[in-house]
């Protein structure tokens, strides 16, 4: 009986999120003095962005000494906000020896990423990098959730040139961020990659000959490893950043901009019905993707960080 209840509640939660978000979006369109006023609460007007619902780059709100600050900008630093209110109240004087409430949730995620890396990485390796892809899943779930919240996207001011521009933006569907956390996974996965094998060992790792040859033959497989190694290297530096990227970017923004043509539909109740499935498919993809990421960032290191018999006669 309770989990039936914890549905329906769950339910109930989603079907007021969206009709609040549907609620915002119809107040927006139908508004005829949003030129005149500086908050509003609704959905991008045609004429602040054309024929473009979601506009690819973020929009700048304000500067700081010259420097931009987009709408993403805002929302990346009240999700990291939030993380650091929440972790501290978790942690704050009351550590139980068994754990309970917020604690526990805490310290399940700790301990079940901790075990998780440790199954794929050498336990030195997993030092390093179980902290580092945790935080990337942390981070990257709830930045994503964010684009279910009612009022991201669909509550903002009128600009100077009379363009809506939505207060907050979900982190992730700005490439921007989603290609610097990809950089500071690339250094990173350099620098333990050097620090796991050395320089030298890091080099025959990737341009080595990885199996027992004869002399004669030695020469041949020489020049195949050494294309093989080039390849890696380009997957490396340029294939694996990348993908960590435009792969977390394109189904983020996607889903942002597929809530957004629903929200935007001339009839309440088909809109309705298509986002009540949206979301719960939405919520799967944001917690997924986020798994997908820092996953990815645990197997490339791997790849980088093992031990592998390489021998040359």
């Amino acid at each position: 009986m309770k989990q039936i209840g914890l549905i329906i509640i769950a339910c109930v939660i989603l079907a007021a999120t969206f009709a609040v978000n549907l609620r915002a979006q119809t107040a927006g369109s139908n508004s005829t003095v949003a030129a005149t006023t500086n908050v509003v609460a609704g959905a991008t007007t045609p004429e602040a962005t054309g024929d473009e619902m979601v506009p690819a780059a973020a929009p700048e709100l304000f500067n700081i000494m010259g420097l931009p600050v987009t709408n993403s900008m805002v929302c990346t630093w009240v999700v990291a906000a939030f993380i650091l209110i929440v972790v501290r109240i978790g942690t704050w004087n009351n550590i139980k020896e068994i754990p309970s409430g917020l604690q526990n949730l805490i310290e399940a995620t700790v301990e079940g990423w901790e075990g998780l890396i440790g199954d794929i990485l050498d336990q030195r390796v997993t030092r390093w990098v179980f902290p580092f892809a945790t935080t990337f899943f942390i981070f990257i779930v709830i930045s994503n959730l964010t684009d279910l919240i009612p009022g991201v996207g669909s509550i903002g001011f009128v600009g100077a040139n009379g363009g809506f521009k939505p207060l907050f933006r979900p982190p992730t569907t700005d490439a921007n961020l989603t290609v610097a956390m990809a950089g500071i996974f690339l250094v990173m996965s350099l620098y333990w990659a050097v620090k796991f094998n050395g320089v030298w060992g890091l080099m025959k790792h990737i341009f080595g000959v990885k199996m027992e040859t004869s002399k004669f033959l030695y020469p041949i497989f020489f020049l195949l490893f050494l294309f093989i190694g080039a390849m890696e290297l380009l997957s490396v530096l340029f294939a694996r950043p990348v993908a960590l990227a435009m792969r977390l970017y394109g189904n983020v923004f996607a889903g942002e901009s597929i809530l957004d043509m629903i929200f935007h539909g001339k009839s309440l109740v088909f809109s309705m019905i298509l986002a009540s499935g949206m979301y719960f498919y939405e919520t799967f993809v944001c917690v997924v993707q986020a798994f997908v990421f820092a996953m990815l960032v645990v197997a490339f290191v791997g790849t980088l960080c093992t031990h592998s018999e390489e021998s040359g006669h």
